[in-house]
């Protein structure tokens, strides 16, 4: 449908020059909305104008503008995700159309049929007839040949008619099929090309900001398992295969710049040369997301966390399932020295961990971090494990995956009541993740419960055309009298 048409896609695409203008643009849903209005009803009208040739001039040197426009924005030598028609190297159909319309310009009013010319032939006429050279001597095939051009020129009327009668239909201001035809359920796939379009229109604020040490950063923080391919899809092996085929550089890059549209600033992503790549190319952009490195420290080696610190981290922490493991097998010093490294490096330094054991060792021990992240949900969904079975994810580590008394792979928070009851205590600030549950648990219920049970930011996976509804999920529950028992430390 029209009106569920943006540039948003087309303008965050651009990689060439004016690319930062054309972002800002698109970060601005006000000033986007704008954009969007002037591009579509100046499409409209300069197509109008030059199919009934009024303003054939005027028009075509606004046309041309637009489209320069379109080829600065994405020319077809610089690569791009962006469905287009005659992509040659240096030559697309925005140069082709407007040479035709440069031609429209060249030409004398004259050479073709068109209303300017049937308004050059009525005003000629009045002009005449108001001030006659001589009434005996005006010819009379002078006004057989200006009838014969008023007919050519009024007979491009009824093909402007069939136009608009097929646009109108088109875009269903006349619909026989809407009035005939009730109940439809069925979709058609123009409408689902534009159903997965996101549209800005509909954020609602954007995602508010706390602060650990000196870095700001969003209360939402998107995960980085969806972007590197990782999928807990359970029996459904193919889900990680489609993933990363589905998460190209460019529409990651594409998902950073919807992120920086909602407020939020912060993104959590693996470290490794795939990460590392992409992270590259969005800054060179002019991105301005903040990575927050998940690293993966060996018991006495930090290069992978050094790797973090020389690719632009903001900050860094010890994967949970590593952390686990060193708490589960003992090795606190291991833990306390990645830790430190990072401090050392500068960055604000933190640890993960499924099993509450891990932030409590840490406090319990002296190990010393800016922020803790723990896995944090109910058990209200259908799928949960059975509460008899359950035990903390570190007695899982040595279990294998077929034994499906022990563990399951959405149940990510055994006893929610033991995590908020650590955390009222502790004052170090608090990411909260797996959140969902892994896609168990609605956006609505899961972030709320972390935040009122004292989580200081959520880490959530989404997929670009969830980005939107997540952040005006978070903004609603922040800005509505949130009700929580621990202060907040961010």
């Amino acid at each position: 449908m029209l009106e569920n048409w943006s540039s948003y896609s087309y303008l965050m695409e651009s990689k060439w020059l004016f690319s930062g203008f054309f972002h800002w643009i698109a970060a601005r849903p006000d000033v986007l909305a704008v954009v969007d209005l002037l591009n579509i009803w100046g499409l409209i009208l300069i197509g109008l104008f030059l199919f009934i040739g009024l303003f054939t001039r005027l028009s075509s040197i606004v046309g041309i503008a637009m489209l320069l426009l379109y080829y600065i924005a994405n020319p077809p030598f610089i690569e791009t995700s962006m469905p287009t028609q005659g992509h040659y190297y240096i030559i697309n159909l925005n140069i082709i159309e407007s040479g035709i319309l440069l031609i429209f310009i060249i030409l004398k009013g004259d050479a073709f049929w068109s209303m300017d010319q049937l308004i050059r032939i009525l005003f000629k006429q009045r002009k005449e007839n108001l001030f006659p050279k001589n009434e005996n001597t005006e010819p009379q095939e002078a006004n057989r040949q200006q009838r014969r051009e008023l007919i050519k020129n009024l007979a491009s009327i009824p093909v402007l008619g069939l136009a608009f009668f097929g646009f109108a239909k088109k875009y269903r201001w006349f619909s026989f099929e809407e009035k005939t035809i009730s109940g439809v359920d069925a979709i058609s796939s123009a409408t689902m090309m534009s159903a997965n379009q996101v549209d800005l229109r509909e954020l609602t604020g954007k995602v508010p900001h706390g602060q650990i040490k000196n870095v700001k950063i969003s209360r939402i923080i998107p995960g980085g398992n969806l972007v590197a391919g990782f999928a807990h899809a359970r029996d459904l092996v193919y889900v990680s295969r489609l993933i990363k085929n589905y998460f190209t550089d460019e529409k990651v890059i594409e998902t950073l710049w919807i992120y920086e549209a909602c407020g939020i600033n912060t993104t959590i992503m693996r470290t490794d040369e795939n990460t590392i790549r992409i992270l590259d190319k969005y800054w060179k952009r002019g991105g301005k997301i903040q990575w927050l490195a998940q690293t993966y420290p060996t018991d006495d080696d930090c290069t992978n966390i050094q790797l973090a610190v020389d690719n632009g981290a903001i900050g860094a922490f010890v994967m949970g399932g590593i952390a686990d493991r060193m708490v589960f097998e003992g090795k606190l010093d291991n833990l306390a020295k990645s830790i430190d490294f990072i401090r050392e490096k500068g960055l604000i330094a933190g640890t993960a961990g499924h099993a509450i054991q891990v932030p409590m060792a840490c406090v319990n021990n002296g190990i010393e971090t800016d922020f803790f992240m723990k896995t944090f949900h109910h058990d209200q969904y259908w799928s949960a494990h059975p509460e008899e079975n359950r035990q903390e994810f570190m007695h899982n580590l040595h279990n294998s995956p077929l034994e499906r008394d022990q563990y399951h792979d959405n149940m990510w928070c055994p006893s929610a009541d033991a995590v908020a009851e650590f955390f009222r205590s502790c004052k170090t600030p608090w990411i909260a993740y797996k959140v969902l549950a892994a896609g168990s648990i609605p956006p609505e219920d899961g972030f709320k419960f972390a935040f009122e049970h004292g989580a200081d930011f959520i880490c959530a996976g989404m997929f670009d055309f969830q980005i939107i509804q997540n952040a005006n999920i978070t903004y609603d529950i922040l800005s509505n009298g949130l009700k929580r028992d621990r202060n907040w430390y961010a």
